[in-house]
């Protein structure tokens, strides 16, 4: 059964990232298109973040809410030569399962994952477990506050330490305008898997001539964060994924063209 055969989907992630997604979708018989509207780049410094690392010791809680984070995590850790055998005391909470797993690939053993992956889920597990505690939180530059201000709230000593930015790759305006140059060729489907997705695209959309998403061009959306940031440009998304992941996107989305 192929619920997506002669559907085309375009996919707004990261190059490095969208590979999964693609097959997912692929698999189910989609025609895939990518074009990236974020790029993952390293911190103005990675200073403030090594700094923290060499004191890991010192946390009670190690939080990672991204794989982006976590893979340069693990490249930090490895190159200062800190290991997990080493922080014993160290308790790690991951926001949902593939940040955990990638993590656990590292050595690095899980503590805590929300049952749902948003940082709303993470703040309510987390409520009764950091008053009073030193939290290290290692993030993209620009992440919401949520997290943050709650945690202060509650007592917390927070440190947060940027470990990547996310910025508007250089050809991204290139290849949209290509995209929808012509209407034979557009998108069934547009999934945004982040609310910069969402921001960079209809920023770009606009400068392609298009104020919004041209009518028959249907939304995709991984969660209620991503959601919020489309119904912020005028759209309700057409799908949202229940399992807030990739497998759960693809899912919702054969679901969808399913029906």
């Amino acid at each position: 059964m192929n619920p997506l055969r002669g559907r085309r989907i375009l996919l707004t992630r990261t190059r490095q990232q969208a590979g999964s997604l693609a097959e997912a979708l692929q698999a189910l018989g989609a025609e895939i298109q990518i074009a990236p509207m974020i790029a993952i780049a390293p911190p103005d410094s990675f200073a403030p973040l090594d700094t923290a690392l060499q004191n890991l010791s010192h946390f009670d809680w190690l939080i990672l809410t991204s794989g982006n984070g976590v893979q340069v995590f693990s490249e930090r850790t490895a190159r200062l030569g800190i290991t997990p055998q080493q922080m014993p005391g160290l308790k790690i909470a991951a926001i949902g399962p593939t940040t955990a797993q990638a993590l656990q690939k590292s050595g690095w053993p899980i503590d805590c994952i929300p049952k749902a992956y948003v940082a709303e889920s993470l703040l309510e597990e987390m409520r009764d477990l950091v008053p009073g505690k030193h939290v290290l939180l290692v993030r993209a530059k620009t992440a919401r506050d949520l997290i943050p201000k709650a945690f202060l709230q509650l007592g917390a000593h927070l440190t947060i330490a940027e470990a990547y930015q996310t910025i508007l790759p250089p050809d991204a305006d290139a290849q949209l305008q290509a995209i929808f140059s012509d209407a034979s060729h557009w998108p069934h489907m547009v999934t945004f898997t982040s609310a910069s997705t969402v921001q960079n695209f209809f920023s770009l959309l606009r400068l392609a001539g298009f104020p919004m998403l041209p009518t028959g061009v249907a939304s995709a959306s991984i969660g209620p964060i991503t959601s919020q940031a489309l119904r912020e440009h005028g759209i309700k998304p057409d799908v949202e994924a229940a399992e807030h992941t990739i497998p759960g996107l693809a899912a919702a989305i054969a679901t969808h063209y399913a029906r």
